[in-house]
């Protein structure tokens, strides 16, 4: 029976209004909303649907994370949606390699046969953890995967290619990297789910001794946002004067 790995992250909510402290060195927490990374939740939706679909073929759905315990509740709400257990490895996230060769640990150490990623995380956007972890684990991996389905004993993936979509099969194990459209939408959870959450297993390992390969220097914000300018409707030749001269998009 095939077992799901689903790989996630967890990142302010995209309505927190972002701080820095430290002049600009380091995110303030303060206030800060945390929620399971957008492409991971779809992701953790698609393999709990393949579940459903297919209980006598998927086993089971684990989630993993690399973080401190400060994000075990972003990982309860995993195990809520219809994750059946999660593995928290204790380190901080400081780096995309770090972090992959955190999760290669876990993989070696449970033997799964679908591991998926999100294509990227809302906060950093590096795209680079999937393709790491593949690497490290030395198992295929495919990109850009927009849907995963199980057809008797093989994995079909469908995925973006200029122009159009291709569809593939791939042997177990392997690293899906999956974008929006790999779910409709994220599963909500349930009061059952909430209540079940509270007993499901929930492992901790201690995080490896591993090399950084990116260091954050500081954090730069965009700039403000100039005030809201009112034009008369009758005022043509002024609304093209400023498109053309401030907004230069004409």
């Amino acid at each position: 029976m095939i077992k799901i790995l689903v790989c996630i992250s967890n990142v302010p909510d995209t309505t927190t209004k972002i701080k820095f402290t430290n002049n600009n060195k380091t995110l303030d927490n303060t206030g800060t909303q945390w929620i399971i990374n957008p492409w991971d939740e779809l992701a953790l939706t698609r393999a709990i649907e393949m579940k459903e679909a297919a209980p006598g073929a998927v086993q089971s759905v684990t989630v993993a994370h690399v973080g401190l315990a400060d994000s075990e509740p972003t990982i309860r709400k995993a195990l809520a949606m219809g994750a059946d257990d999660a593995i928290r490895v204790n380190a901080t996230a400081n780096d995309s390699y770090s972090v992959a060769v955190q999760l290669s640990e876990v993989v070696k150490n449970n033997s799964f046969d679908i591991i998926l990623c999100g294509i990227e995380s809302s906060d950093y956007n590096n795209s680079t953890v999937g393709g790491m972890l593949s690497e490290i684990l030395g198992i295929p991996s495919v990109s850009s995967v927009s849907n995963v389905t199980l057809e008797g004993d093989q994995v079909k993936l469908k995925r973006e290619i200029d122009g159009g979509f291709e569809t593939i099969s791939v042997s177990n194990p392997f690293v899906a990297i999956v974008q929006k459209g790999i779910a409709k939408e994220p599963r909500i959870p349930s009061m059952r789910g909430i209540m079940s959450a509270r007993t499901k297993t929930l492992q901790v390992l201690e995080g490896i001794q591993t090399e950084e390969l990116v260091e954050y220097v500081d954090f730069v914000l965009p700039s403000a946002k100039s005030s809201c300018k009112k034009i008369d409707p009758e005022n043509v030749k002024e609304l093209i004067n400023l498109l053309h001269n401030e907004a230069k998009v004409i």
